[in-house]
């Protein structure tokens, strides 16, 4: 069985990290730098509100500082959520993150899955709206999805917000790739027309620190931001957690920069794939999601290349894998290996 999430460089020799899907850019100067000058910050306890992050990432998103909420990293938010809604039913489309059945099982309450085929693009159907009945309490959906990488286009999207506003179902929209794409993707500035929904974004992927544990969430609905700050411990974001933060706020440029560098890296890679023969499945997102009945993962790791075996993805079988897109010189370094496969 292999490990639920990518990243495991600890027990494998790993020269070139492709299964974790972090900016190729890597971590802006102005982070860093404010990484280093949060070491004298140590000695006091860090900010319990995060009032300066809270301000700085409201500035950024142009909405009120009241609707977010901060986390270490969007896997404690996905569990404070769920310990706040009490679901009994859960909806799940898959496959997808599993971060989403981890937290949705703390409840104790049913999980339905709704599995995507691979003949649709692995994309949700007019099917998915019959099991988004009254009787359930809770969707998770990503925005674009991982690891599909795909998109769902913003009419699509609304016609399922409104749905389950009108069958009382809460939507956590998972939205932490959602900066690698190119255009306005995203329903952040129409938050106050569904106050079901519960964005969740992070500065993992798209600042490229992981180590730093960084996420938050966006809600109008003030009732049900209440119920979940109270699920979130004190004091949970580190000093470093927050001066980082702050530098990343100001950071529109590189996120800018960033998704130029992934869509020409992306199309570059997407196409060298094909013409290996390859299944390359439309993405847009910072990684890509294909199929080879090649055993990709084993004889990457041999190279000390590691990449997302998929296979353990609900919904999935083997030959199913996930490569981040990273800079061109570690991506040639990937197409070389791969050709080399008999």
């Amino acid at each position: 069985m292999r490990k639920i999430h990518g990243g495991d460089i600890y027990t494998n020799k790993v020269k070139i990290d492709f299964s974790v899907n972090t900016n190729p850019l890597g971590i802006p100067k102005t982070v860093k730098d404010c990484l280093h000058e949060a070491v004298e910050t140590c000695i006091q306890y860090p900010d319990i509100e995060a009032q300066n992050l809270k301000q700085a990432v409201a500035d950024m998103l142009h909405i009120q500082n009241e609707y977010l909420i901060f986390g270490n990293g969007a896997s404690e938010l996905f569990m404070a959520i769920v310990h706040a809604i009490k679901p009994k039913k859960t909806v799940i489309p898959v496959p997808s993150f599993y971060g989403y059945e981890y937290a949705a099982a703390a409840s104790g309450g049913e999980i339905i899955y709704y599995e995507t085929k691979e003949e649709t693009q692995f994309r949700i159907g007019d099917d998915f709206f019959q099991i988004l009945e009254k009787d359930v309490d809770l969707l998770f959906l990503a925005n674009p999805n991982n690891p599909t990488g795909n998109l769902i286009r913003k009419d699509n999207l609304r016609t399922i917000l409104r749905h389950c506003k009108d069958k009382g179902i809460v939507v956590v929209l998972d939205e932490c790739f959602i900066e690698f794409c190119d255009g306005e993707c995203s329903i952040i500035q129409e938050i106050e027309q569904f106050e079901n929904v519960i964005l969740i974004r992070a500065f993992t992927k798209i600042f490229s620190i992981p180590g730093v544990r960084l996420g938050y969430l966006i809600c109008s609905n003030m009732e049900l931001l209440t119920h979940i700050k109270k699920q979130i411990p004190e004091w949970n974001l580190s000093n470093f957690a927050q001066m980082a933060g702050c530098a990343c706020a100001a950071e529109t440029e590189f996120i800018k920069k960033t998704v130029d560098y992934v869509k020409q890296e992306r199309q570059f890679l997407e196409m060298k794939l094909r013409q290996l023969g390859i299944r390359v499945f439309l993405s847009e997102a910072n990684f890509i999601f294909l199929y080879s009945e090649k055993p990709l993962y084993e004889q990457m790791l041999k190279n000390g290349i590691l990449i997302r075996d998929c296979s353990n993805f609900r919904g999935l079988l083997n030959g199913f894998y996930r490569i981040a897109v990273k800079s061109r010189e570690e991506n040639e370094i990937l197409l070389n290996r791969i050709g080399e496969i008999n």
